[in-house]
């Protein structure tokens, strides 16, 4: 081998793998279990995704939007950050100040932007809270507004749909 690393002569290096993972830079286990996630709940994007309202579904919400926004729309990665961010504290939102057993995702996108709803069956809305430096919760709608072009609340006969939107650059 030819320009090997130093003291590492004869060794077989690892190449990289061809996958979506590698390219855009997210670990492989962390991909798999997105795929995992997307094959067991189904795909947030064709219809609305039900998940238990328990703390570990952020995780598995994490993950579906992770694997749509990076492999499906094939979107930047930053993009995708800030996406599973927001997704997080929604979903957070959800299981902790609801008393729901289910919640709803759903993903969509459109021309230059992207959309993702978090579907509970209360009424009661969210309250945007001044956010002071040392607090160390009630920061989750701070980051949705921060981050997000632009969020919101749908009233539903029974519940509502938490939302945010993103602008996004169509290829």
């Amino acid at each position: 081998m030819i320009g090997g690393m130093a003291g590492l002569e004869g060794v077989e290096q690892p190449r990289e793998r061809g996958s979506a993972a590698v390219a855009r830079g997210v670990p492989a286990v962390e991909d798999e279990q997105a795929l995992k996630a997307l094959e067991l709940f189904g795909n947030p994007t064709d219809e609305e995704v039900r998940l238990p309202s328990r703390p570990e579904s952020a995780a598995t919400a994490r993950r579906l939007t992770q694997c749509v926004v990076l492999r499906q729309w094939a979107l930047p990665a930053q993009t995708s950050e800030h996406a599973v961010l927001l997704v997080s504290e929604l979903v957070g939102n959800a299981v902790r100040h609801t008393g729901a057993r289910v919640f709803g995702l759903r993903m969509l996108r459109r021309r230059g932007w992207i959309r993702i709803e978090v579907r509970d069956p209360s009424r009661g809305l969210p309250c945007l809270m001044p956010v002071q430096e040392m607090d160390t919760s009630g920061r989750g709608l701070f980051l949705v507004d921060m981050l997000s072009d632009r969020w919101g609340v749908d009233l539903l006969p029974r519940g509502k749909t938490t939302w945010f939107e993103m602008r996004v650059a169509d290829r």
